[in-house]
C-alpha cells in the first residue's frame, strides 16, 4: 500500500523517546498532499491505510496505534499500548494510554484521560476532567464529563450520563431510566466521592435529595411527579448498602 505520510527531519523529545513530526506525501481524508501533522515516535503509531491523522501539537508514541479513520490532534497524547481506531476522536488535552481502547465513533476530550484496559466506544463521550480507567467501559450513547470517575469494572452505557464528582466502579454504583418524565429523558443516579447519590436529568445536576426538592417544586402533584417520586424510592433503596471505594488512578508517565 503507497505511504500516506513520511517522518520529516523536525523532531522533539518526551521522556527519552524521539518523536517525528509528519508531513502528508499525498491527498486523503480532507488531508492535503504536502501538509504537516503532529508527532509520532515510529510509523508503527499511525497506519497508512484508511483516513487515520495525528495533527495540531498532538502525539502518539510506544506501542499505540491510530488506525481506519480515526483523528488525535490538539494537544492529545496516545502511548502505551492504547489503540484509537475507527471513526474515533481525542482532542484537547485527553490522554488515552496503557491498554485502553477508544472506537467507533467515539470522542475523548478536554481534560479527559482513559488509560488501563478501558474501553470507551460506540457514540460515547468522555470529556471535562473525567477519567476512564481500570476494566470500565463506557459506550452505546453515554456521557461520562465533569469531574467523573468510571473504573474497576463499571459499564456506562445506554444514554446514561454520569457527571459532577461521580465515583462509579462497578455496577452497583449506577443505576439509569429512560423514557421518564414529561420530556421523556434519562434520569441517571450514581455514587459521588462523597458517598451520597448524585443524579443528572437533562439539565439537572446535583444530589437526589437536591432531585427530589426539585421533583416537588415544579411537577407538584402531577404523573410525572408521582413516576419521579417512585424512582427516586427505588434509587434509595438501591443504593442503601453501596459504599464507594476513593481511587485516584492516574499516572501520566506511564
Amino acid at each position: 500500500m503507497d505511504k500516506k505520510y513520511v517522518l520529516t527531519e523536525t523532531t522533539r523529545e518526551w521522556l527519552g523517546v524521539t518523536l517525528y513530526q509528519i508531513k502528508a506525501v499525498r491527498s486523503f481524508g480532507g488531508v492535503e498532499e504536502g501538509e504537516l501533522g503532529g508527532w509520532i515516535a515510529s510509523e508503527e503509531n499511525l497506519e497508512h491505510s484508511g483516513n487515520a491523522w495525528v495533527s495540531g501539537n498532538a502525539w502518539v508514541s510506544g506501542n499505540a496505534r491510530v488506525s481506519g479513520d480515526a483523528r488525535v490532534y490538539g494537544n492529545a497524547r496516545v502511548y502505551g499500548d492504547a489503540w484509537v481506531s475507527g471513526n474515533a476522536w481525542v482532542y484537547g488535552n485527553a490522554r488515552v494510554y496503557g491498554d485502553a481502547r477508544v472506537y467507533g465513533d467515539a470522542r475523548v476530550y478536554g481534560n479527559a484521560w482513559v488509560y488501563g484496559n478501558a474501553w470507551v466506544y460506540g457514540d460515547a463521550r468522555v470529556y471535562g476532567n473525567a477519567w476512564v480507567y481500570g476494566d470500565a467501559w463506557v459506550s452505546g450513547n453515554a456521557r461520562v464529563y465533569g469531574n467523573a470517575r468510571v473504573y474497576g469494572n463499571a459499564r456506562v452505557y445506554g444514554d446514561a450520563w454520569v457527571s459532577g464528582n461521580a465515583w462509579v466502579e462497578s455496577s452497583k454504583h449506577i443505576f439509569w431510566a429512560s423514557s421518564v418524565g414529561s420530556e421523556d429523558g434519562t434520569l441517571t443516579a450514581y455514587t459521588l466521592k462523597s458517598g451520597e447519590i448524585g443524579v443528572t436529568r437533562g439539565c439537572f445536576l446535583g444530589t437526589l435529595s437536591e432531585f427530589e426538592a426539585a421533583v416537588n417544586k415544579r411537577h407538584g402533584e402531577s404523573r410525572y411527579a408521582e413516576e419521579y417520586l417512585v424512582l427516586i424510592q427505588y434509587v434509595k433503596l438501591r443504593f442503601r448498602e453501596v459504599t464507594v471505594t476513593v481511587s485516584e488512578g492516574g499516572d501520566e508517565d506511564a
